[in-house]
């Protein structure tokens, strides 16, 4: 297959080309800066300006582009968050809608933030509620824009909805540093729930949503076993070796970090209902697991998905 993707180069987005390059599909990465990137074989970087008509056909489009939610969220962040997602899901739709033969799938990518925060609700892609938060307004905005590929162009559309991604980049790194400095433990209450997902069940999940006729809308793509912040925090500090001793009060984390210390002090139970539905095989279903695969002591750096 040729398969377009948005924010190729990024967290995801390498993961999953490599992956799709393996199966020996044809890659075309849409980035900002094509120059910068060497071709291959089966991977061919094109602007956003490229011509459409110049395009071979295209057999599904993978939408994973945005720019990070870390960093202080100012006024101009938070447009920066919102504009970079509706965009160029946007730009993507207008894609294909200028494409003589229409992709079989639209895969955008969502968040769970989609759900808004509880302490007690259990939630799947059967609640049709959206919070209210920051968070949930980005969701619904990005998705609305994503599922025109379906109501106008009658391309099967998927909004995969990420929960926590777990890997060697993305919130990770930055989870473990207090805990690499002897000073972790659980944020707040800790009674939040964290959702999460090894990297490796992402992209195996968006590769599962390409070839699978049956997955249509809402995707949630989190492990089956969510965890409370102390529990996940715990784990943590066992696979790392350094001790669980503090407690970090909210009021801190949103001295130090505003209003984007609700991805660390509010949380969500959520289940990955259609995944399971269509007996998708977790690769790391269990926390514990998925943390000792990935290489812990390497240091965040600070990139966008967006290039």
């Amino acid at each position: 297959m040729n398969i377009l993707i948005t924010g190729g180069t990024g967290f995801v987005g390498s993961r999953l080309t490599e992956k799709l390059t393996n199966e020996n599909h044809h890659v075309y990465i849409l980035t900002r800066y094509p120059d910068n990137y060497e071709n291959t074989e089966l991977i061919t970087h094109i602007s956003y300006q490229h011509y459409v008509r110049d395009l071979p056909t295209i057999h599904a489009v993978v939408n994973l582009a945005g720019d990070s939610l870390f960093g202080y969220w100012t006024t101009d962040k938070k447009t920066n968050i919102m504009k970079s997602r509706t965009e160029i899901t946007q730009h993507a739709v207008e894609m294909m809608q200028q494409m003589e033969k229409k992709p079989e799938v639209f895969i955008s990518a969502s968040a769970i933030g989609f759900y808004g925060t509880s302490e007690d609700i259990i939630f799947t892609e059967k609640t049709t509620e959206h919070g209210d938060d920051f968070l949930a307004r980005v969701a619904l905005a990005w998705e609305t824009t994503a599922m025109q590929a379906a109501d106008e162009l009658h391309i099967r559309t998927v909004c995969t909805r990420f929960g926590v991604i777990l890997g060697e980049k993305g919130a990770l790194p930055y989870m473990t540093l207090p805990i690499k400095l002897f000073a972790g433990g659980k944020i707040g209450s800790g009674e939040q729930w964290m959702s999460w997902v090894h990297v490796e069940d992402v992209v195996d999940s968006i590769n599962f949503c390409i070839r699978n006729n049956h997955l249509v809308g809402p995707v949630n793509i989190t492990a089956p076993n969510p965890k409370r912040n102390k529990e996940f925090t715990k784990v943590l500090a066992k696979v790392l070796k350094r001790p669980y001793w503090f407690t970090t009060p909210s009021p801190v984390i949103r001295t130090a970090i505003g209003e984007m210390s609700e991805l660390m002090t509010k949380g969500q139970y959520v289940l990955p209902g259609k995944l399971e539905e269509q007996n998708y095989q977790f690769s790391y279903p269990h926390l514990e697991d998925a943390l000792r695969e990935i290489n812990l002591h390497k240091k965040p750096k600070k990139k966008s998905q967006i290039d």
